[in-house]
C-alpha cells in the first residue's frame, strides 16, 4: 500500500452516472487517481476550474470520518484491515434520494430522506468515527486553531477536542460537496446552472451501500485505497 499524509473514509459513489459526473464537475476522480477534463454547462459566471478549486483535491465525495493522520504505532494495512470489519458490521443505509442544496456559501448534494433513514445515516457516521479512531494521531494545535476560527459551540468545541473534528455526531451533515465558498452574487446562477445538468444522474433511491478508506498524496489529493462494501 503506498504510503498516505492522512487517511479518511468517505462515500464515493459506485462506477456509474453520478461518480462520472461529480468526477469530471471536480476535475479529479478519486477513484482512479487521474484528472478529468471539465464538462461544459451554460450559464456559470466563473469557469468550472475556479469554482471547484477547493474541493477538487478531495474529489467527488461525502464524508464519514474526516481525514486524520495515523497514530504512532499503527500502519495503513492494520487500518485496512480494521475498516474492512468495522464495514462488515454495519449495514447499508438507503434514502430517499439526493438533491441540489446551497449550504451556506457553498453547494452540495444532500440526501433526502425520513428522519427514520437520516437517523441511520448519522450513526453509520457515527460508528464510523468512534471505530476507528484508535487509528487517528492527535490533530496538531495549528489545525485545532484554524478549526476554531469557524467559531464553533460549546459542543463542537467538545467534538475538536474528542474526535478531532467538530462536525462529528450531533453535528455531522453528510453531504457531496460541488463547489468552494462561493459568493451572493454567484451562488444561485450556480446553482440555477447546475440544477438542470446533474438532475439526470442524481439516484432516487439513493443507497450507501459501501464505505471507501481514501488516502492523501505528498501534493495532496486523495485516492481510493479500498472500498468497503457494508455488511459483508
Amino acid at each position: 500500500m503506498p504510503d498516505f499524509t492522512r487517511y479518511a473514509v468517505y462515500y464515493l459513489p459506485e462506477p456509474g452516472p453520478l461518480a462520472s459526473f461529480g468526477a469530471a464537475w471536480l476535475g479529479w476522480d478519486v477513484q482512479d487517481g487521474t484528472e478529468v477534463p471539465h464538462p461544459g454547462i451554460e450559464g456559470l459566471p466563473r469557469p468550472v476550474a475556479e469554482l471547484t478549486a477547493t474541493p477538487r483535491k478531495y474529489g467527488f465525495h461525502g464524508t464519514v470520518k474526516p481525514p486524520f493522520r495515523l497514530a504512532e504505532g499503527h500502519e495503513a494495512e492494520g487500518l485496512a484491515l480494521a475498516a474492512d470489519r468495522l464495514a462488515a458490521r454495519l449495514e447499508p443505509v438507503t434514502l430517499d434520494g439526493l438533491h441540489l442544496t446551497r449550504l451556506g456559501s457553498f453547494i452540495a448534494l444532500t440526501p433526502r430522506g425520513s428522519k427514520a433513514q437520516l437517523t441511520a445515516l448519522a450513526a453509520l457516521a457515527s460508528e464510523t468515527v468512534q471505530g476507528l479512531d484508535a487509528y487517528r494521531a492527535p490533530a496538531p494545535q495549528s489545525e485545532l486553531d484554524r478549526r476554531r476560527k469557524a467559531g464553533l459551540s460549546a459542543r463542537q468545541e467538545t467534538h475538536l477536542q474528542q474526535w478531532g473534528y467538530p462536525y462529528v455526531m450531533e453535528d455531522f451533515r453528510f453531504h457531496l460537496t460541488l463547489t468552494g465558498k462561493l459568493s451572493a452574487i454567484d451562488a444561485p446562477k450556480v446553482e440555477a446552472a447546475l440544477r438542470p445538468a446533474v438532475a439526470p444522474v442524481l439516484p432516487a433511491p439513493f443507497t450507501l451501500a459501501s464505505l471507501c478508506l481514501c488516502g492523501e498524496d505528498v501534493a495532496g489529493r486523495f485516492h481510493l485505497v479500498k472500498r468497503l462494501p457494508l455488511g459483508g
